[in-house]
């Protein structure tokens, strides 16, 4: 497919970004099958700041020794998500997309001070159960090479007749053999809290009576800092070069709460989880998360 690239300097700002999201509440009903939106929205060039990565860090659990987080890249790229789903040419309304499912792999050490080149492009539609799905490419680039990406998938339900491959259960991760490793305790204001360090403030995580417009009794935490709070507790110090992590999001998470993470026994640098209720009876969240050691390129 051929892109048409748009450079996105400087990125939209917040309040143009929810008035965008409210003006494509409403779009017309859609006749036939739905279009690939053809643009690529290109960052040209953003800074790490170790200050927004402290902010994200502690939002999230991660320590300084854990380095850039193998998530954080995401919250960067996230505004330009929202445009791809607020377009006018979109043939959803953006809010109530729901997110399915993210997959990152990482290529490269991730430095503070270092820039990036972002590119974001809608990938492909695919066909879920529940209504037609959209998976949302994220490329990013350090002098020329590609060190970072990932596929957001997001789904807009009952679409009767979806179009694209079907959508399956990808991770094939163990039913049995998980064991609780820790438990945390969420407060009400998690969700406003998150928004500040990622940028996402749709009304479903950060209040109670935008909730409740969109079908839930309470708040619910966003599904990036389940992930984010997952992969802290399982990063190892040092920083990662080569890694990758794969969830699949299930129930929502209603705030204030508790969850606990269930772990697989460790299989080397790979690590199978999920984020239960309380009771462990119920997923919220599934994840592989696998990372490389360290390659010393000095050695023969």
């Amino acid at each position: 497919m051929d892109y048409v690239t748009q450079i996105i300097d400087p990125p939209p700002s917040r309040n143009r970004l929810l008035l965008d999201g409210l003006l494509a509440l409403r779009k017309p009903k859609l006749e036939g099958a739905p279009t690939l939106p053809k643009a690529r929205l290109v960052r040209s060039a953003v800074e790490l700041i170790a200050n927004d990565i402290a902010a994200y860090g502690r939002a999230c659990g991660f320590r300084r020794e854990q380095g850039v987080p193998l998530s954080y890249p995401h919250v960067l790229a996230f505004p330009l998500h929202l445009m791809l789903l607020t377009r006018p040419s979109f043939p959803y309304p953006a809010s109530g997309m729901v997110h399915l499912a993210n997959c990152i792999r990482q290529h490269r050490r991730l430095q503070e001070g270092q820039a990036l080149r972002l590119e974001v492009f809608a990938e492909r539609w695919v066909a879920h159960a529940k209504g037609q799905a959209l998976s949302i490419a994220t490329h990013a680039y350090s002098a020329g090479e590609l060190v970072w990406q990932s596929e957001s998938l997001y789904l807009r339900r009952d679409v009767a007749n979806p179009v694209g491959e079907p959508w399956g259960d990808s991770l094939g991760l163990p039913e049995e053999g998980l064991r609780r490793t820790q438990r945390w305790v969420l407060p009400a204001d998690l969700g406003r809290r998150f928004a500040k360090v990622s940028g996402d403030f749709n009304p479903i995580h950060t209040s109670l009576i935008g909730a409740r417009l969109f079908g839930f009794r309470r708040a619910i935490a966003h599904g990036m800092w389940t992930l984010g709070r997952a992969l802290a507790a399982q990063q190892p110090p040092g920083g990662l070069d080569v890694a990758e992590a794969h969830c699949e999001f299930k129930l929502p998470i209603f705030l204030p709460g508790q969850v606990a993470l269930w772990n697989a026994p460790a299989d080397g640098p790979r690590r199978a989880f999920e984020v239960r209720n309380p009771a462990g009876d119920k997923p919220h969240m599934r994840g592989l998360f696998i990372w490389h050691p360290r390659f010393d390129e000095s050695r023969p």
